[in-house]
């Protein structure tokens, strides 16, 4: 299915965007790697360039995606190197928690310029490649997080809200053009965004956030795959990630008593951390 197809991962470099490049990688994809940090990036295009075929090709590209002007030119040298793309995965994307009263507007900020407009900024950039050879399919990570509230995210529920707002929003709007959209909404699973959050994140959030089993992230990206095959609007990984979802849709009075319940067990508060 991917075979010779010229594919755009956003935070290539770690986490989810790495794993599904080494995967599409070992399905034929021609892949463009975006990050940030040019030595990770060199260090999983070496990785992936170890085991693809003779003629496949893997080019990684520095770029934020925050920045609108560096996006453009990051997807010009991609469609020289490469040719036009055939999908984009946005998977960039920060994570961070905390007491509201705590966190500053500029971090507010922070991560909406980079999980929302990095988001939108990238399709903003793939749509005209994608009207030029009639379709696309961009795939937006997203996050359970994007569905329903949590404890302590209030910035980070945020800005995946917008995200599949925007999905939504686009996947009615360009499908007469042929560009198709998928979401992926996984749990909390292995990263090292994960492990930096948990050197500092409340025990409110631990506790509601792990009503949710985590889940390895090779176990994410194979279901991802799989959805991506299938050709699935909504992903959501784990059996139990959808019960919960849809325990949400259709109880949602249940699903935020739960939420209630594991709060007011680890309840401290921001005045009363230990």
């Amino acid at each position: 299915m991917f075979s010779d197809k010229n594919i755009i991962i956003t935070g290539g470099s770690s986490g989810l965007g790495k794993a599904l490049a080494h995967r599409l990688a070992r399905e034929g994809a021609n892949l463009a790697l975006i990050a940030r940090d040019p030595a990770k990036l060199e260090a999983v295009q070496y990785e992936i360039n170890r085991g693809i075929r003779p003629g496949q090709r893997i080019v990684a590209i520095s770029c934020d995606v925050s920045n609108y002007e560096s996006v453009l030119n990051s997807f010009v040298t991609i469609v020289e190197t490469l040719g036009r793309p055939d999908m984009l995965i946005n998977s960039a994307g920060v994570i961070t928690e905390g007491y509201f009263e705590d966190m500053a507007i500029e971090k507010f900020r922070e991560i909406m310029n980079i999980n929302y407009f990095g988001t939108l900024h990238c399709i903003k950039a793939a749509i005209p490649y994608f009207k030029e050879q009639h379709g696309g399919v961009i795939v937006n990570m997203g996050s359970i997080a994007g569905r329903f509230g949590a404890f302590g995210y209030s910035v980070y529920c945020s800005s995946k809200f917008a995200v599949h707002g925007l999905t939504e929003a686009l996947r009615g709007e360009l499908k007469p053009q042929k560009i198709k959209f998928q979401l992926v909404c996984p749990p909390e699973f292995t990263s090292p965004m994960v492990e930096d959050l948990n050197k500092y994140r409340t025990r409110e959030n631990l506790r509601v956030a792990h009503t949710m089993p985590v889940m390895d992230v090779d176990r994410v990206a194979d279901a991802v795959m799989k959805g991506l095959h299938k050709g699935r609007y909504l992903i959501i990984p784990g059996r139990m990630t959808r019960l919960l979802d849809l325990a949400n849709r259709v109880f949602p009075l249940a699903s935020r008593l739960i939420v209630d319940l594991q709060t007011k067990l680890a309840y401290r508060g921001p005045d009363k951390k230990d």
